[in-house]
């Protein structure tokens, strides 16, 4: 049993990687690059396993793309103090808001549902999202199953496609990885070698 389980999953990761949209990837890489060529910065959101994702992804835009980049979730007190004194839904919003998001700038949004009011999950997301909508920030995602709001609202979302209910958190967030790196990667954004690959040479 516990051999056919991790055979399947490592089918589902195979299956995923080959039904990724190429050209949306392409469109996001495209995006990031007018951006940074303009002189944005960008703020990447996540909530759950997706914040500890955003994190990391701010180190490799900054490092490896020459991006100015930020995390909301990276600075706790000032977070946890929104969270407290403003509610969980617009947390993130006005951190962006005192962060003086603007029209030059992305919101990058790493999810597994990408959002959704009616349902009560990821608000402080959408929240953040329509902030972004309404100063011409652009906005990007990597999310899973239909992608929820930010499907819906983003410029470029890419979404990783699931095959079963089960492991839709654990492909998605694993997945927002996979692209992420990709994407710094490209030739289009890298400007920095990795201290492996310079070893290696």
């Amino acid at each position: 049993m516990t051999t056919d389980f991790i055979a399947d999953y490592l089918d589902e990761v195979r299956w995923i990687a080959d039904h990724l949209d190429r050209q949306r990837i392409q469109q996001l890489v495209d995006l990031l690059a007018d951006v940074r060529a303009s002189g944005g910065r960008l703020f990447i959101i996540g909530v759950g396993g997706s914040a500890g994702n955003a994190s990391h992804a701010v180190n490799d835009f900054r490092k490896l793309a020459g991006f100015e980049a930020y995390a909301p979730t990276d600075n706790v007190s000032e977070l946890t103090a929104r969270i407290n004194d403003e509610g969980w839904d617009t947390c993130l919003a006005n951190w962006l808001t005192a962060s003086r998001l603007h029209s030059r700038d992305a919101l990058c949004v790493l999810s597994v549902g990408g959002g959704d009011v009616e349902r009560g999950v990821s608000v402080s997301l959408v929240r953040a999202i329509d902030l972004a909508r309404a100063v011409g920030a652009r906005v990007c995602g990597i999310v899973g199953r239909d992608g929820g709001y930010t499907a819906q609202a983003a410029d470029v979302c890419l979404i990783v496609p699931p095959l079963r209910p089960s492991t839709i958190t654990a492909h998605a967030e694993s997945f927002q990885a996979v692209i992420w790196h990709l994407v710094v990667c490209h030739p289009l954004l890298k400007i920095a070698e990795t201290k492996w690959e310079q070893l290696e040479k």
